[in-house]
């Protein structure tokens, strides 16, 4: 068993463990409200307000795929105009649009939260 397997079974076994560990404390955690005798509904609370999670996901999606767009055509104008190395103006640019995109994501996804 070379590196080459390893990684993906590291993966794979590091996704499951997370998800093992969030549904079996959350578990524990209502067993532990409904020993208490505390009513049931509050697992429901929240459920039927709100903008739905895949909107929020679409949007935040949208807004990072727009950011790494311009990204890389920002680093071509660059590189382009101007004597910098491609190694270092590419990833640079592109990361940093692709944070500005999310953070314009967050605050219009934060505006739809409000509507």
């Amino acid at each position: 068993m070379g590196p080459q397997v390893l990684v993906p079974v590291s993966l794979f076994l590091m996704i499951f463990g997370i998800v093992y560990l969030i549904y079996s404390t959350r578990n524990r955690e209502r067993l532990a409200l409904i020993e208490k005798g505390v009513d049931a509904s509050i697992f429901l609370k929240g459920s039927g307000k709100g903008v739905p999670a895949w909107k929020i996901f679409v949007v935040n999606l949208a807004f990072l795929l727009i950011g790494s767009g311009v990204g890389i055509f920002l680093a071509l104008l660059i590189t382009t105009y101007t004597s910098l190395e491609d190694d270092a103006v590419y990833p640079s640019i592109i990361f940093i649009m692709a944070g500005v995109g999310l953070l314009f994501g967050f605050k219009n996804a934060k505006d739809l939260d409000k509507e």
